[in-house]
């Protein structure tokens, strides 16, 4: 064959010569030439050129949505980061994918996770592309595209869609979701009526974007910056300002740059790098959510992080950013402070400075090209901490074999170390038939359980955050021990055990707990012991027969079938490869 039969108009149609940009991932006919034949004429039909189809070919996650208020500035993003492809000499080339919010997702959010990460690593292998730009913001679709992308190991850049600003009641600053949770406790203390609270509810979120605290869509910015899947700086300036937009410019130009590197996420998602997260996490105060998402993450890259290690590396680690639900401050406060350089250059002591970013410089070449620091009260120094220790301890004991949490920096200092009488509420309908019943047998000094709202139990909803009850509420009650197989938000706070392993709905020691019986809490000892005898234990699981749920057909079947536990990131055990890369943080 002829160069001049290789070729329609001077570009080369055979797949063999290259397999780049739109030779990739071709359609299988049977017939490689005709593929990439068929797949240029199609999309030449769009008005595409041969030169502009020479280009790397750059893919950009769509995850705008009506039911998206977080993803509002989409449209905005997705014009600065194809500025960015073109200016770089890439071809943008923008595919939608599943969107979720958390107040618009029933069940829960958490139920779609594992979905939006094979919908993102499918499309990632069928669409031809040389690098990805993933756009996410709202709490479940920064993790779920790490991990479509992690699997599907092509160059990735993580563009953050940015935290809605602050608004104000009455004078008084507020923000979305902290202080929903504040204000609505105070609804049902009866502190304030019925036209406050709606007045309230028109100011807590000031604009489009995520929320404007340390929930887990903050979290979670945060926590890409440090992995090294954004470009520097690229955590916190809020979603409707020209600094998210030039972000956004930036992480264009760079998936271009990735692509002619072919800088795989592989040589980004190491050990180190999730050490350094894991760090982070401690250290802002951050959801109780991102180490489920950072399990999910790292399994995808074949490490398990260890639960144990994590709590000794928090020993050692302090809060330094004071944020709400942990601090008083919002996301704008830490972008005005200088965002993440100005905390990794706290601790710095503590990161692994070699790990690579998607910059291709390592975390310490990123942060001293950042320059020197400046005053600012947000980022506290690590000698003058919000909390002596990270925000997240993990607990043991014979009612949480495979482990629970607890976000300590933002529960009653009083309670962490508590011994109470079990309340059992036996699934989400029961506690709320009863939560407010004047009838309900509950002291301040007791402990609320809540069980069955694990993975399997009930997709794991952000339930854990119990409201007090509302005779407790309105007898001026503001804290209780809490503890579930659940979840809870970011934004919440309180004394709450969360993600208790194995959970109630597969025969975990919760699943058998009894009103009356006396619970131990002690976090400076990590313990969560039930006062009951394994003897009397093992009787009881005799006695009852624990019922999985299950599901006939359709998502909610594949899921219940799937779903592994909290300790294991609630990932499909399907999508995990062999745990090959050991354990991390490394003793």
């Amino acid at each position: 064959m002829s160069d001049s039969d290789k070729s329609v108009q001077g570009h080369d149609i055979n797949p063999a010569a290259n397999q780049d940009g739109m030779s990739k991932g071709l359609t299988n006919y049977g017939d490689r030439g005709f593929s990439l034949f068929l797949r240029k004429a199609f999309i030449k039909g769009a008005g595409y050129t041969d030169r502009a189809l020479d280009r790397p070919v750059i893919g950009i996650t769509n995850t705008g949505s009506a039911y998206n208020p977080c993803h509002g500035n989409m449209p905005q993003l997705m014009e600065a980061v194809k500025r960015g492809i073109m200016m770089a000499g890439g071809l943008p080339m923008d595919f939608p994918t599943i969107s979720i919010h958390e107040s618009f997702s029933q069940p829960n959010s958490m139920f779609m996770r594992n979905l939006m990460s094979m919908d993102t690593e499918e499309m990632l292998r069928a669409a031809p592309m040389d690098a990805v730009v993933l756009i996410g913001g709202c709490d479940k679709t920064v993790p779920a595209q790490l991990m479509g992308a992690a699997s599907a190991g092509l160059p990735a850049v993580q563009l953050i869609t940015g935290s809605m600003l602050t608004g104000s009641h009455r004078s008084e600053r507020v923000g979305a979701c902290t202080d929903c949770r504040r204000y609505w406790g105070k609804f049902r203390a009866e502190e304030i009526d019925a036209e406050e609270i709606a007045e309230v509810n028109s100011q807590l979120v000031a604009s489009v974007g995520t929320c404007s605290v340390m929930g887990t869509a903050s979290t979670m910015a945060c926590i890409a910056e440090a992995l090294g899947m954004t470009v520097p700086g690229g955590a916190s300036p809020p979603a409707v300002t020209a600094d998210r937009m030039r972000v956004a410019e930036q992480s264009g130009a760079l998936a271009v740059e990735i692509a002619r590197k072919r800088l795989g996420i592989d040589q980004i998602l190491t050990a180190k790098a999730f050490e350094n997260a894991m760090r982070v996490l401690l250290s802002i105060g951050g959801s109780t959510n991102g180490i489920v998402h950072l399990t999910a993450i790292a399994g995808r890259m074949g490490f398990e992080i260890d639960l144990k290690a994590l709590d000794r590396m928090g020993r050692e680690t302090p809060v330094l950013l004071d944020l709400k639900p942990s601090g008083d401050h919002y996301m704008e406060d830490f972008h005005a402070a200088g965002g993440m350089a100005t905390l990794l250059r706290e601790l710095k002591p503590l990161l692994h400075l070699d790990a690579m970013t998607v910059t291709g410089r390592t975390l310490g070449e990123e942060i001293e090209r950042a320059g020197p620091g400046f005053k600012q009260d947000v980022i506290r120094s690590a000698s003058n901490p919000i909390y002596p220790q990270g925000g997240i301890a993990v607990l043991e004991g014979n009612l949480a074999p495979g482990g629970a949490i607890i976000k300590q920096s933002a529960a009653h200092p009083k309670l962490m170390e508590h011994e109470g009488r079990a309340v059992v509420f036996e699934n989400l309908e029961d506690m709320a038939n009863r939560i407010d019943s004047p009838d309900l047998d509950v002291n301040a000094e007791d402990i609320l359980v809540l069980k069955n709202i694990g993975p399997k139990g009930a997709a794991m909803p952000e339930a854990g955050y119990m409201p007090i009850p509302r005779k407790l509420a309105k007898a001026g009650v503001k804290d209780i021990v809490r503890i579930s197989d659940g979840r809870m938000s970011g934004t919440a706070f309180g004394t709450i055990v969360l993600h208790v392993t194995p959970e109630s709905a597969v025969g975990g020691p919760l699943a058998y707990v009894q009103n009356g019986d006396r619970i131990r809490l002690s976090v400076a000892n990590r313990e969560l012991s039930l006062l009951v005898s394994a003897e009397e234990l093992a009787r009881r699981a005799s006695q009852k027969k624990v019922e999985t749920p299950t599901a006939q057909r359709g998502y909610r079947k594949l899921f219940l079938e799937s779903v592994t536990q909290a300790d294991q990131g609630v990932d499909f055990d399907f999508l995990m490869p062999p745990m090959t890369g050991g354990k991390i943080p490394k003793k």
